[in-house]
């Protein structure tokens, strides 16, 4: 019980796509990959060889909670450092998974908190379905009967449609998120906050740190003791902050690393303000 918590972002956070990774040295320079996720017997995602031994050594030393948009199956193919993480939030906070399983009495209190605040799933779909036949639009996906996203061309985007898109879902209690190539509507009970905190109850951390780089991740830092994101995403672009984060001037697959001993640091800050309160007892 007591002590601190990670609480991280996966995707262009803490791994990174080859499209994401944003390496800007010459190549003889480039730092050594570790491949972290294969999908369809490809290579997809990736962090630098020092990150994973970073990570591998934060997971040793505090309980590390992969927080993600992904579905389970999705995140199931991310084969991180370190032990398996004995708590991960999944779709953006719909599943919560202990030792891997997901918990059933938490989809319940989550699908109930979705129901009495926001429209129903199958409307925001029905509405998207226009966009379906789009010369930019690559694909339309529903993620575990919770929210919906498109796959789409994003310098192809016509003019205002996001801000339409963004204001029609508000109206609607859902709100909208354009990461990389994805255009995400998600109800707005949905949060990955509301499952840290589950985790947090459950768990009896005292202190939590996070990471995040997207708009669905604000609600997750601002619940953090401190909080880091990385030099790109919509958080950077947008120039969001707020008390106790940082952030970092770093982007790309450098990002993720310095996110990593950031964190480090700050569990050693921890466990050293723990250990003085201890003798000052």
């Amino acid at each position: 019980m007591g002590g601190a918590l990670i609480a991280s972002d996966l995707d262009r956070t803490l791994i990174y796509s080859e499209r994401a990774l944003a390496l800007d040295v010459p190549d003889h320079q480039a730092p050594r990959l570790l491949c972290v996720e294969v999908y369809g017997g490809r290579p997809l995602s990736f962090l630098t060889e020092r990150a994973a031994d970073l990570l591998a050594e934060l997971a040793r030393r505090a309980p590390f909670v992969p927080v993600t948009t992904r579905t389970v199956e999705q995140y199931r193919r991310v084969n991180l450092p370190g032990p398996q993480p004995s708590w991960a939030i999944c779709a953006n906070g719909g599943q919560l998974l202990a030792d891997g399983v997901p918990d059933a009495d938490w989809r319940r209190e989550i699908t109930g908190r979705i129901a009495a605040g926001a429209a129903p799933l199958a409307e925001v779909v029905r509405h998207l379905e226009g966009c379906a036949a789009a010369p930019w639009t690559l694909k339309r996906r529903v993620a575990d009967e919770l929210f919906t996203y498109l796959v789409v061309e994003r310098a192809a985007l016509p003019a205002g449609w996001l801000a339409d898109l963004t204001g029609w879902c508000a109206e609607r209690g859902w709100r909208v998120s354009l990461q990389g190539r994805k255009v995400y509507a998600v109800p707005e009970p949905l949060t990955k906050s509301a499952a840290l905190a589950e985790v947090v109850r459950r768990t009896g951390a005292s202190t939590v740190l996070a990471a995040g780089d997207s708009l669905l991740d604000a609600d997750l830092l601002l619940a953090a003791d401190a909080a880091w994101r990385p030099g790109h995403g919509e958080l950077a672009e947008s120039g969001w902050t707020a008390p106790g984060v940082t952030g970092l001037e770093q982007v790309g697959v450098a990002a993720g690393e310095e996110i990593v001993r950031s964190f480090l640091a700050a569990v050693a800050a921890v466990a050293e303000a723990a250990e003085t309160a201890a003798v000052a007892g």
